[in-house]
């Protein structure tokens, strides 16, 4: 296989993993030329990326960074760009396939740079569809898009979903995150350090606070409802903690297909880089006997608010799941900077979409129109949330 490719977000754990798909795939001898890559702002990792990968395009987010990417990446024969255009120039680039994989809203404009040339696209960016659903998927029609889910439980269902037409309910699955078992009197003083610690997945701190609190779930259920066109009353969420079945279709004749494998992202990734073929990777092998149980238990509301928030903006409208991911954003900053405790997430997040169906009346209601509304939605949010997180001065 011949295929050239982009890497959005190459220094954070799923860019370090398609790293490692792409390097092995090149041992059996894939060819996958690299157009782009891009990075926030670590500058040392962009480098070795760099010459690992030996990209013809290298941006950096942060504009102040931009002398010391290029003396980092002297010599090695990478156009160097920095600020909001570079990221965009890098999914506009002409790779056949980009992986989006910039954590929060920031993703936004370099994977639509990608979508509106027709590119196939590997989501891993859960905001694409989160903050801009309808408008991101409308564009990926209208551009003749490809989109490739890469997080584990949207691969799942794209792996196992035959019959579109025949299908009754979607079930994504959740391993619980590190708080599974806490009761909220110990969820109260948990630290960033521990809610960074998950028991099954290697992950960038914002995703890994995000399952602790099951808003990742939450924004799953919503792109799962975006990306196959299922409202969120046919879809559910079941948390499973050995996380080997990551998700299933039920169809109208009582069958439910799943898709199993060890918790590791190099699956989704050889999937989506490789589709519609299969690679041959080196991952560990599922081994039934060894696991010898698969358990499942349904989340608890009480502990887990994050997860009626999510779908009760979902019901709302893609306004409301802008806002949602906007204001989840700020206070998961929040909690990690430690200007807020770890149930506070959720309960800003919940008052500042509050303050804004009070305060800008009208502004949840509407379905947003253009790019240009979503960013208004996402910035408002933004504001009310971190008035609310304690941080005016940044509102």
């Amino acid at each position: 296989m011949t295929r050239s490719v982009s890497i959005l977000g190459v220094t954070g754990s799923i860019g370090q993993s398609t790293i490692q798909v792409i390097e092995e795939l090149r041992g059996q001898g894939h060819e996958f030329p690299v157009e782009a890559v891009t990075a926030a702002s670590r500058v040392d990792a962009l480098a070795e990326a760099c010459r690992r990968l030996k990209p013809k395009f290298a941006a950096i987010a942060d504009p102040s960074l931009l002398s010391a990417a290029k003396t980092a990446l002297a010599g090695l024969g990478v156009e160097v760009g920095a600020g909001p255009s570079a990221l965009e120039e890098a999914g506009a680039r002409p790779a056949e396939w980009v992986m989006s994989a910039i954590v929060g809203a920031a993703g936004l404009a370099p994977t639509m740079a990608a979508v509106r040339r027709g590119a196939h696209v590997a989501l891993a960016n859960k905001e694409c569809l989160v903050c801009a659903g309808p408008l991101f998927i409308e564009a990926a029609k209208t551009h003749g898009a490809t989109l490739l889910p890469v997080d584990s439980e949207h691969n799942a269902i794209f792996q196992v979903l035959t019959h579109p037409d025949r299908v009754e309910r979607l079930t994504l699955t959740a391993s619980g995150g590190p708080f599974r078992t806490w009761t909220r009197e110990q969820m109260a003083v948990a630290t960033p350090v521990q809610a960074c610690a998950h028991p099954m997945w290697s992950m960038g701190r914002k995703i890994s606070v995000d399952s602790a609190t099951l808003m990742n779930k939450g924004l799953e259920l919503i792109e799962a409802s975006y990306l196959f066109g299922f409202p969120s009353k046919s879809i559910d969420v079941i948390v499973h903690p050995q996380s080997t079945i990551h998700s299933l279709v039920h169809y109208t004749d009582g069958s439910v297909l799943a898709q199993l494998g060890t918790p590791d992202m190099r699956i989704p990734i050889s999937y989506a880089l490789t589709w519609p073929d299969r690679a041959a990777v080196s991952t560990a092998r599922l081994d039934l006997a060894k696991l010898a149980q698969l358990t499942f238990e349904a989340p608890d509301p009480e502990r887990f608010p994050a997860l009626r928030l999510a779908r009760s903006a979902l019901d709302r409208g893609a306004a409301a799941t802008t806002a949602l991911s906007a204001a989840n954003e700020i206070a998961v900053e929040a909690f990690l900077d430690g200007r807020i405790r770890f149930l506070d997430i959720s309960s800003t997040v919940e008052e500042a979409l509050s303050h804004l169906e009070g305060a800008e009346t009208g502004l949840l209601a509407k379905m947003p129109s253009s790019f240009d509304e979503v960013k208004a939605v996402d910035q408002a949010a933004r504001r009310a949330a971190r008035l609310i997180a304690g941080n005016p001065a940044a509102a």
